[in-house]
């Protein structure tokens, strides 16, 4: 089915705006900066704003076609964020088009309730109900299982060329498996009380959990391997910047990439209040089995790290760590001293305040980047999170430019 003349000319002039964007030399010097951060020799920490609350910055569609406003949606953020907070952010020179690969995913679905302070928000407090109480209902956990649906991707392309062709390269994007958390799902299928519960009470139970979930993620990039539908190499990793010029490893087939060619990030977020050892035996033991399948690892996510990098350092081709708000930035980075990234988190409730306080946003932003010039330790800072800003986008804009002042100085 053809598209709208209108809606066509609405993607037309806002792919021309991100096209002009994309071929500014200051793009290519961002990924620069990227590839020598993620080589360990930064020539300055880094910077990122993402996970923004876009329900309070009110941007209008004028698309009526579905899949139309969906392009339309993601260029006219682009376009925003170029204009308002950029920071290292670099804007791709391409409109990616995903190829249509299924995934039916472990079989098990949340059974969630949801609280919501604002309804415009996408961010809600949830509450998990425990689905696994008997031995029976680890059955319920199934190997994935991927499917690529030729027709479709051949669909999406046609469109993508009705759209943009002469205006703006359209790329081919294929499936990225590099989310490989275990305990993200877990989390939502029990609930962080009964999870943590049965590490005590049912560990043996647990220990099947997890063997059966590895054992799944690992089938998965089995098939998407025999498939030939893997992404090629990747921008963002858990909203930083993962350029490198270490992948695709040498002898690879750039047309038919493997998962050794890209980067992967797992975390064990509900984590923060078990000893290292519980940490070692009922996370770093399975997840190290997934991070070898991959090229490079981005570990953490919101868990503080500080006191285990000793064992973060068993998880094969880890090249970043996260470094979140609740973390001893000293220990940690001490800890990680010049072999990994310290990917700091800061705290999103700098910009939730009923005032926003531009000089404690410099001091927070600061004590990060003299700790990490105190030990040599390459740094990136990502701010995402960021649930609200009070509906006063210009905070995002005045984060950018201190953040952008501190990590240039």
């Amino acid at each position: 089915m053809r598209k709208t003349t209108k809606d066509k000319n609405v993607l037309r002039a806002l792919a021309g705006e991100v096209a002009a964007i994309a071929i500014l030399p200051v793009q290519e010097e961002k990924r620069r900066l990227w590839r020598t951060l993620n080589a360990l020799r930064p020539e300055r920490p880094m910077l990122v704003i993402d996970e923004v609350p876009w329900n309070e910055i009110g941007i209008t569609l004028e698309c009526e076609d579905a899949e139309c406003r969906a392009y339309e949606e993601s260029l006219r953020r682009t376009i925003y964020r170029w204009n308002h907070f950029a920071t290292d952010w670099a804007v791709d020179p391409f409109i990616a088009v995903p190829k249509a690969v299924h995934n039916t995913g472990f079989g098990v679905t949340p059974q969630v309730e949801t609280l919501k302070t604002d309804p415009e928000n996408t961010i809600s407090a949830m509450y998990f109900t425990n689905q696994f109480r008997t031995d029976a209902d680890l059955d319920k956990i199934k190997t994935p299982i991927l499917s690529h649906d030729a027709e479709e991707t051949a669909r999406r392309m046609d469109v993508a060329h009705e759209l943009f062709d002469d205006i703006v390269e359209t790329r081919l994007v294929g499936f990225d498996p590099s989310y490989m958390s275990l305990w993200d799902p877990i989390a939502m299928w029990m609930s962080l009380e009964d999870a943590l519960h049965a590490i005590l009470e049912r560990p043996t139970y647990v220990h099947e959990m997890l063997e059966r979930m590895t054992r799944g993620y690992l089938s998965m990039l089995d098939q998407a391997e025999a498939l030939d539908v893997l992404c090629g190499p990747q921008s963002w990793i858990n909203c930083g910047g993962v350029f490198t010029d270490e992948l695709p490893q040498p002898g690879s087939d750039l047309a038919h990439p493997r998962t050794r060619d890209l980067w992967c990030y797992s975390m064990a977020q509900m984590f923060s209040t078990v000893s290292p050892e519980i940490f070692t035996e009922f996370e770093v033991d399975y997840v190290k089995r997934l991070a070898a399948r991959f090229g490079m690892a981005y570990y953490g996510c919101c868990d503080p790290l500080d006191d285990r990098i000793e064992q973060v350092r068993k998880i094969p081709n880890v090249r970043k760590v996260s470094m979140s708000t609740w973390a001893n930035q000293a220990r940690g980075a001490a800890a990680i001293g010049k072999d990994f990234v310290f990917a700091r988190k800061p705290n999103p409730a700098l910009l939730a305040g009923v005032t926003f306080n531009e000089e404690r946003v410099r001091a927070d932003l600061t004590k990060t980047v003299d700790i990490c010039r105190e030990h040599g330790t390459p740094c990136e800072i990502i701010f995402r999170d960021i649930s609200t800003v009070r509906y006063e986008p210009q905070r995002l804009d005045r984060l950018a430019r201190i953040a952008m002042e501190v990590v240039e100085s």
